[in-house]
């Protein structure tokens, strides 16, 4: 008796180890072991996410894709600039920022050089190549295939592989997107990898996660490329809104505060706004009273808004406010204050 119970503790004691034994395994394998090939959904967002995101000089050559180094010449709006660095940046921008609602235009001078989103650099000999370059880009932002830029993730992290037997075979540890980038790309068909979970990434350039898993990370890509195209869109309408404000010409049909609806205060004026981001309120009906001037800007993130600023005139001043724009068309403009959901203003075309 005394030999079976030393044999029953023998073999629970080894039942125990092999236990904890496979609990290390596993804690080190990751959620998500051996089950990734080289053509995997998950291969396939890390190459994503890794790819070289060329869209921090979209404003100039309009393909997310691949950016365009420096130094180049371009003629932007019929001005030439030499950009040596990205400071340079700035001077194209305030030229595309000089008037709202214009036909902007940046012509490159050739040849120049090209980062891919893999990482080659081309050089680039004339329009035709680089209008071939962005055809490409837009194919692949329809198919799916272009980088993922709205989740960075944060290195280093472990990637650990498996044979077709589901012996790992090893692990390695990658430091930054351009090695993930090369590494995914390329994969041995006969392998498999895990990610060694968890890992952190930085999710729409500010916020910092932590992911668990595989469907845990496509949930987060999901959740992100959703935000951008919100963002997207917000953009759009931004742009519309500026074409509906240059072009039109404006009353105040209510302005309303605590409830008390004010727009008479600004029954004899009409509201121009220029394309240079100026805006003039007009006396129309007593022509000595001096002309309002102000400035005001459209912007965008997942909203729009309109912001106002009058100086000179009190009762105009009134209307000095960042607005959330909720609701638009080519005769109405429906705004509320982004600190007091109270304060409504409506801007009616004439």
């Amino acid at each position: 008796m005394k030999n079976l119970k030393f044999l029953t503790a023998l073999l629970l004691l080894s039942v125990l180890s092999l236990t904890a034994c496979q609990d290390e395994i596993d804690n080190e394998n990751g959620e998500n072991p051996n089950t990734n090939s080289a053509n995997s959904t998950t291969a396939k967002n890390l190459e994503r996410t890794a790819m070289y995101d060329g869209s921090h000089d979209d404003f100039m050559d309009g393909m997310p894709c691949s950016s365009v180094l420096l130094p180049v010449t371009a003629t932007v709006n019929g001005t030439q600039l030499t950009l040596i660095n990205e400071t340079d940046y700035q001077l194209v921008l305030d030229i595309l920022g000089l008037l709202t609602n214009d036909e902007d235009s940046v012509e490159f001078q050739f040849p120049l050089t090209v980062r891919l989103s893999n990482y080659t650099e081309v050089v680039v000999t004339n329009q035709s190549e680089f209008d071939a370059l962005i055809d490409a880009c837009e194919t692949a932002q329809e198919e799916a295939e272009d980088a993922i830029s709205c989740l960075d993730i944060d290195f280093p992290i472990t990637i650990l592989t498996y044979d077709v037997d589901i012996e790992q075979t090893g692990s390695v540890v990658i430091e930054s997107e351009q090695q993930l980038y090369s590494y995914i790309n390329s994969f041995d068909d006969n392998a498999f990898f895990a990610v060694n979970y968890p890992i952190t990434a930085t999710i729409n350039g500010d916020t910092t996660i932590e992911i668990e898993s595989d469907e845990d990370l496509q949930a987060q890509i999901d959740e992100c490329l959703a935000i951008d195209e919100i963002e997207d869109d917000a953009e759009e309408n931004a742009d519309a809104l500026e074409g509906i404000l240059v072009d039109g010409l404006f009353t105040i049909e209510t302005f309303v505060v605590a409830g008390v609806n004010t727009a008479n205060l600004y029954a004899e004026y009409t509201i121009d706004f220029a394309n240079d981001l100026t805006c003039t309120a007009e006396n129309t009906v007593n022509t000595i009273i001096d002309d309002v001037e102000g400035t005001y800007e459209v912007t965008s993130e997942l909203e729009v808004f309109l912001s106002l600023n009058f100086s000179g005139n009190a009762t105009f001043e009134l209307l000095n406010h960042t607005w959330e724009v909720t609701s638009y068309s080519e005769s109405s403009i429906s705004l509320q204050s982004t600190t007091n959901a109270a304060m409504t203003l409506v801007l009616t075309q004439i």
